[in-house]
């Protein structure tokens, strides 16, 4: 899978997020508005199934990927985080923990990437320094 098809499946498994959390749908629910809502020939299949899969990962996990990120956020509670940035944090950390192949450095940048564009630029360093003591934190657990 080429790196624009990862970053485009990431992009979007955010953006589903993001919608599951300030909508209040069920996981499916997200699924028929957000593809419904799209071109076919706008979405790549590869990228889509990526989406798909970083979408379940986060939405099935996600008490336990909301207490890696309080728990390395120093002292933010979720709830206080803006919309994106908690929502690309679900994305990373599900990807982090689901995806042992893709090197955690990679993940960070992508999601650093992403947020980017669509988060405050002030949000970068918070973004990076809680990715990295998850990535870290997920790899200590691995190794233990």
């Amino acid at each position: 899978m080429a790196a624009g098809t990862r970053r485009k499946g990431r992009e979007m498994a955010m953006q589903m997020l993001y919608q599951s959390d300030l909508g209040k749908q069920t996981p499916e629910q997200v699924r028929k508005v957000f593809w419904d809502s799209r071109e076919e020939k706008e979405v790549d299949e590869e990228a889509r199934g990526f989406a798909e899969d970083l979408f379940r990962v986060a939405s099935e996990r996600q008490e336990e990927i909301d207490k890696l990120i309080e728990n390395h956020s120093d002292r933010w509670k979720i709830e206080r985080m803006a919309v994106v940035d908690r929502n690309l944090l679900r994305m990373a950390t599900g990807e982090l923990l689901a995806y042992k192949a893709t090197p955690a450095p990679i993940v960070i940048n992508e999601a650093l990437e992403i947020g980017r564009k669509y988060s405050a630029p002030e949000s970068i360093n918070f973004l990076n320094g809680v990715l990295d003591a998850i990535s870290k934190d997920i790899l200590e657990k691995r190794l233990a």
